[in-house]
């Protein structure tokens, strides 16, 4: 029998000028969605160096300081009601060195937002971008 267990997977949040980066995934899950750069933590890399390192990968964005955040499960069914996958995404501070952020590896394309647009988005941004948001502009939460 296969033992499933949750993936641990990085976000690395930028904030820039009072906006945030965000990338447009190219893949699967929230594929077309907008969200934080990141992905899978590799085995033996600290979750620290794991955000700086997809943060390049995806966006050529250099950076420095990794801060965590916070910790979100992000657990999902298929249609079938069966566990479809399970995440816990380390979402990690990091602060802007240098690059304006162009679209690579997983990402279709990348952008600067401020937090009026990330709420403007809607279905259009992946789950809790706009929590995360308030977090690291270091705002209280929606209410």
């Amino acid at each position: 029998m296969t033992t499933v267990r949750p993936v641990a997977a990085v976000l690395a949040v930028v904030v820039r000028d009072e906006k945030i980066l965000l990338v447009r995934r190219a893949n699967p899950p929230d594929q077309g969605r907008w969200g934080y750069p990141g992905g899978r933590i590799e085995w033996g890399e600290p979750f620290r160096e794991a955000a700086l390192r997809e943060l390049m990968e995806e966006t050529g964005i250099a950076a420095d300081s990794p801060e965590l955040i916070d910790v979100l499960d992000f657990i999902e069914d298929d249609a079938a009601g069966a566990l479809a996958h399970h995440f816990a995404m380390i979402a990690v501070g990091c602060r802007w060195q240098s690059g304006e952020g162009e679209a690579a590896d997983d990402a279709l394309e990348t952008g600067w937002f401020s937090l009026a647009d990330v709420m403007a988005m809607g279905r259009a941004a992946s789950d809790k971008v706009e929590v995360i948001a308030r977090r690291a502009l270091r705002l209280p939460p929606a209410g």
